[in-house]
């Protein structure tokens, strides 16, 4: 355990009034803040009703004390947990009380840090506390959960042996040649590395899946005046958000609701209708809509069904950036007395769904190509609250793997290929170093006389 000189101390509640209020201290040792506070001593890891005291012996709450024993604790080291009434005030005053005894106030998420130095969490981990907190769904709530008691860790420290078992076949031979070793199996190399394949992807599948929990997306209805775009934001969220008239042009500015679909969060963003007007207001409004677009992650472009596409749509279809994900929603079939539908274009993939806003029919058709297009596969077990970050080092170290397959015949690419793919992968917990190759080598071959 790595020592540290200071102690630190917040109070860990959210801000504001409630019930119960928490002020955490964590350091090396804290008997002397425990008696100037609870005015006694605490036995490990049980709950005692104490007197919460100022410098003067003078009562500043009452309230349960609770003392972790060092490693035995959230931090690792000797962390002591005030549970007193919730107000901010009294709150305030005991973590002052705290600080006069040699605590420091705590920097953001130097708790969780002092754990990860610790050894008591590793860098997914403590990445999963903030994202089980900032969860917006259960699906969320629950898929990080399992990314900070280690889940995710595990999967990645059981890509590593495989990775590490491959590095130590090929650089035992490259760092040992005048030792009698066994010649290498390419055959066994090879099949290694497709199981790492194979390994990578599945882990990489999971977090995609995981990261849209986490991230959501953020999607724009767009199209001309009095499509049905309001009504359709109203009917996806369950309640009337926006003002829906016969007007044309009544949403001028851009209107945001989220929604949970299957677990998966969305902001769903109205925007004014997209024309050519000479109206100042409306313009600046159509402006608005444009750059909501431009930095949407999926656009719903909506058609009058009575209309068909006109020439307003494809003019708005021609300025849609290229790479924005786009499915067109035929709206109003209420009115032409046509079924709900699914229509898939064997062309370019162009998907159209036919529905009615206002009647609500179609709309769970609309919900599944939505989900199934930004690639949810509705599998929320199994699945990790991975980051941008730790995507990246996946996506690097498979991509390492299929070079070191292209080098079957040159050692030193190879290992050099694996050796990039370690230390890619090993940026998502991180762990291992050179020293822990080394061990594995010697272990696995009698090389030291």
């Amino acid at each position: 355990m790595t020592a540290l000189p200071d102690t630190i101390a917040a109070i860990a509640t959210a801000p504001g009034r409630g019930a119960i209020g928490i002020v955490r201290v964590s350091g090396a040792r804290l008997s002397t803040l425990i008696q100037g506070v609870a005015g006694r001593e605490l036995p490990a890891r049980l709950p005692v009703l104490c007197e919460f005291q100022d410098a003067q012996g003078k009562l500043i709450d009452h309230g349960l004390a609770i003392r972790f024993p060092a490693p035995y604790s959230y931090t690792g080291e000797e962390v002591l947990e005030l549970h007193g009434h919730g107000g901010p005030v009294v709150l305030r005053v005991l973590l002052n009380r705290c600080l006069e005894l040699g605590a420091r106030v705590a920097a953001p998420g130097e708790f969780t840090q002092r754990a990860f130095l610790n050894g008591k969490l590793d860098l997914a981990q403590a990445e999963g506390v903030i994202d089980l907190i900032d969860a917006a769904t259960g699906q969320a709530a629950r898929c990080a959960a399992r990314s900070m008691s280690g889940e995710f860790s595990t999967r990645i420290q059981s890509v590593m042996r495989l990775l590490v078992e491959l590095r130590t076949l090929v650089e035992a031979v490259l760092d040992f040649p005048e030792e009698e070793l066994e010649p290498v199996d390419e055959a066994r190399i090879g099949s290694g590395l497709k199981t790492l394949v194979r390994e990578v992807d599945s882990v990489l599948e999971a977090s995609q899946q995981g990261s849209l929990l986490r991230e959501g997306a953020d999607v724009v209805l767009a199209g001309q005046p009095n499509v049905g775009k309001s009504s359709l934001l109203n009917r996806l969220a369950g309640e009337d958000i926006a003002i829906v008239t016969d007007m044309p042009g009544t949403t001028r500015d851009a209107i945001r609701q989220m929604i949970n679909l299957e677990g998966v969060p969305l902001r769903i963003i109205d925007t004014a209708g997209l024309r050519r007007s000479s109206d100042a207001v409306e313009t600046i409004g159509i402006a608005r809509a444009w750059e909501t677009v431009a930095k949407a992650d999926f656009v719903l472009l909506l058609l009058d069904a009575r209309q068909g596409e006109t020439a307003g749509d494809r003019e708005i279809v021609t300025r849609l950036p290229e790479s924005l994900p786009c499915i067109r929603v035929m709206n109003k079939v209420d009115l032409i007395r046509t079924a709900p539908r699914i229509e898939r274009s064997p062309a370019g993939g162009r998907v159209t769904v036919w529905l009615s806003a206002k009647t609500g029919a179609g709309v769970e058709l609309l919900k599944e190509v939505l989900l199934q297009s930004l690639g949810w596969r509705g599998e929320g077990e199994g699945l990790y609250m991975a980051r941008e970050r730790h995507l990246h080092a996946l996506a690097g170290t498979r991509n390492h793997v299929g070079e070191a397959g292209r080098h079957m015949g040159e050692l030193d690419l190879l290992a050099e290929e694996l050796r990039l793919a370690q230390r890619r992968l090993a940026e998502i917990t991180g762990e291992f170093s050179a020293d822990d190759l080394l061990g594995e080598i010697f272990a696995r071959f009698c090389i030291g006389k």
